[in-house]
């Protein structure tokens, strides 16, 4: 014989009624919530209400300013926000391209130029610090001797450059050194230098071409 049927207690809920009790409570949830869109549809508007102002625009720097490079003899005005390098300035700005973007971080010397006379690495003046200083560059060597600057011809003559993307601050760099060392050894000259670095290791050559370049201007050659 099958098990007998136990009633059901007063406190128990039966499938159905548990699924009607859903329903009911969805469909006065569903009118309560269009009875609120409606009331706030029909609300009545402030006459002087005035939609929310948009967030302002975020500024990213401040504006450019009029700049004055003095570069391989000629004034040059631009107008630069004041973040931007002195070799942003040449490349980006002036189309002086000879100082290469290498490492853009005063490591490499790629973008050494000339300031009053002295080596500097142009990625890390700001063109705005450069104003009223005399700026040289290797397009200015050449510029300067009506073609190739000694320092360049030597540096041709001992095969001083391989794939010749350093090759530009090598020679801004001997040429500010050569300046100032009239009678240097090979190993001061190669302590001299030792801020540019050469990936194709052309050291000994670039050697060679600044003692060949100081030799000359000695009447040795």
């Amino acid at each position: 014989m099958g098990q007998p049927e136990q009633p059901e207690s007063a406190s128990s809920v039966s499938r159905r009624g548990f699924l009607k009790g859903v329903g009911a409570t969805a469909l006065a949830t569903g009118a309560l919530a269009q009875s609120g869109l409606a009331a706030t549809a029909l609300a009545p508007r402030t006459a002087n209400a005035e939609p929310p102002a948009a967030p302002p625009v975020p500024l990213f720097g401040p504006a450019p300013v009029a700049v004055k490079l003095d570069i391989n003899g000629k004034v040059r005005e631009l107008r630069l926000e004041p973040r931007v390098t002195l070799l942003d300035a040449l490349r980006n700005h002036l189309d002086l391209t000879g100082a290469k973007k290498v490492c853009d971080r005063a490591t490499c010397g790629a973008c050494t130029v000339l300031m009053d006379g002295k080596t500097v690495y142009a990625c890390t003046v700001l063109a705005v610090e450069a104003q009223g200083k005399k700026i040289e560059t290797v397009e200015g060597l050449a510029e300067a001797h009506g073609g190739n600057a000694p320092i360049q011809k030597c540096f041709v003559a001992n095969d001083a450059q391989q794939c010749g993307f350093c090759t530009p601050g090598f020679v801004m760099a001997c040429e500010g050194f050569r300046r100032g060392h009239a009678g240097a050894s090979r190993e001061e000259v190669l302590e001299g230098l030792g801020g540019n670095l050469c990936r194709c290791g052309t050291y000994h050559g670039v050697a060679n071409a600044v003692l060949d370049v100081l030799d000359a201007a000695k009447g040795g050659k």
